[in-house]
């Protein structure tokens, strides 16, 4: 097979790879009982840890209205809490409920967990630095390309 047709497989792997990606996660959030939107980002704030609404905004791009329609979601279910900073109390730290986050998320993601640890260990090292590489790479074109969108 041609470099060019194995570089247009892969990308055609890349978009599938994505498009299932976001498939799995709505079928997730369902079942947590989470729009598609609020899971993912409820995953940031847990990979972030505490903040304040303006940072969270700028984390995720979206206005500071729609993180308060979020934290508002979240705080019902639990899974976050809105917290006053003790400097200064008009400032609201949002923070993760990790632990009722992870009693509704690591039931669901149980049998995934085990199969992507399974596949993982399949590969040799050497494939793993190829894949490493790969998607840091990856990561920082989609970082700079959320960033030029974001700053338009």
């Amino acid at each position: 097979m041609s470099k060019n047709t194995m570089q247009q497989s892969f990308r055609a792997l890349t978009r599938q790879y994505s498009d299932i990606s976001m498939l799995m996660h709505e079928a997730i959030a369902r079942k947590a009982g989470l729009s598609g939107t609020d899971h993912k980002y409820l995953g940031l704030l847990i990979q972030h840890g505490a903040m304040t609404a303006g940072e969270f905004s700028k984390l995720t791009g979206l206005t500071t209205g729609a993180i308060t329609g979020l934290v508002d979601r979240l705080e019902k279910r639990k899974l976050a809490k809105r917290l006053f900073d003790r400097n200064d109390r008009r400032k609201v730290i949002i923070a993760p409920d990790t632990e009722n986050a992870m009693k509704l998320l690591k039931p669901i993601f149980s049998a995934l967990d085990q199969k992507t640890t399974a596949l993982v260990a399949s590969f040799s090292n050497s494939d793993l630095e190829v894949l490493e590489r790969y998607f840091q790479s990856a990561l920082q074109i989609m970082e700079e390309t959320t960033k030029e969108l974001n700053n338009d």
